[in-house]
C-alpha cells in the first residue's frame, strides 16, 4: 500500500468540530465535534427532535454547514459549492426509513438510474455492478421484480443495495429498521455489518432500536440538550 493510500485510509470519513447544527433557523445542536473512522460502526441515538436526523442531513449537505468546520470524505462542508454537492454524494451511501424507491421502476431500473446519473455510461460494467451489489444483499434473483412487489425487508435491502453502488467509504443510515419487524431488522442489521466488517465501510446509524445496538454492538454517540455526547454506559433512560 502506497502512503497516499495509508494516509487516506488513516483520514476519518467524517471530522465534524465545533459545529453549529440548524433546522432552518432554529439551532438544533451546538458545537458538534465528532470524528468516525474508517470501518467505524457508530449508532446515533437520541429523543425524535434532538438532532438525529439534522446532523445526517448536514453531513449528506441537504442542510448547508454555516459554522465550525466539517469534513466528509475530505469534502469541506463549509466551502461546499452546489455543484460539489453530486460528488460529495457519491462517496456515501445514504440508507432511509422509508426507503424512497422509484414505484414505477423496477429494481434493475431503480439501480441503473443512480449508476447513470452518477456518471457511469458502460452498459456491460452497470449490469455487472448492479448483479454485484444485489448479490451482496441477497436479492440476486429479484432485478426484475417491481418495488410493490417486495416486502418490507425486500425494499431496504435494494436501498442497501443502492447505497453501495459506487463503493463509498461511508453509508448514513437514518433508522432504517423503523418501519420493519423485529425479524426483518435483525436481518437488515446483520447485512449492515456485514458489509461494515468485510467492506471496511463506516456506517454512521440513527436509531431508537436499543435491543439491535445491544446484539451488533458499536459506538454510540448521544443527541441530548442540544449537544452531542459519547454514550460509553448504555444507561439509556430515552
Amino acid at each position: 500500500m502506497s502512503e497516499e493510500q495509508q494516509s487516506k485510509e488513516s483520514k476519518p470519513v467524517i471530522s465534524l468540530a465545533s459545529a453549529n447544527i440548524y433546522q432552518e433557523d432554529a439551532l438544533i445542536l451546538n458545537g458538534v465535534n465528532l470524528n468516525v473512522n474508517p470501518g467505524e460502526f457508530v449508532y446515533l441515538i437520541g429523543k425524535t427532535g434532538s438532532g438525529k436526523s439534522s446532523l445526517l442531513k448536514t453531513l449528506y449537505a441537504d442542510i448547508p454547514l454555516t459554522a465550525g468546520e466539517g469534513f466528509i470524505n475530505e469534502f469541506d462542508l463549509i466551502k461546499l459549492k452546489n455543484k460539489q454537492i453530486p460528488f460529495l454524494r457519491r462517496g456515501i451511501g445514504i440508507v432511509f426509513q422509508d426507503f424512497e424507491l422509484l414505484m414505477d421502476r423496477s429494481v434493475f431500473e431503480n439501480l441503473s438510474f443512480v449508476l447513470e446519473a452518477t456518471g457511469w455510461t458502460d452498459k456491460k460494467k452497470i449490469k455487472a455492478r448492479i448483479e454485484e451489489v444485489l448479490n451482496q444483499v441477497g436479492l440476486d434473483t429479484k432485478h426484475f421484480k417491481m418495488p410493490h412487489e417486495l416486502s418490507g425487508g425486500e425494499q431496504q435491502r435494494v436501498v442497501i443495495a443502492r447505497a453501495l453502488l459506487n463503493h463509498p467509504p461511508l453509508i448514513l443510515a437514518d433508522e432504517p429498521t423503523g418501519n420493519l419487524d423485529p425479524e426483518t431488522s435483525d436481518i437488515i442489521m446483520n447485512l449492515l455489518f456485514t458489509i461494515n466488517q468485510n467492506l471496511n465501510t463506516a456506517v454512521l446509524m440513527a436509531t431508537h432500536n436499543y435491543t439491535l445496538i445491544e446484539k451488533y454492538p458499536g459506538r454510540i454517540i448521544k443527541c441530548v440538550d442540544g449537544v452531542l455526547k459519547e454514550d460509553e454506559t448504555m444507561s439509556m433512560s430515552i
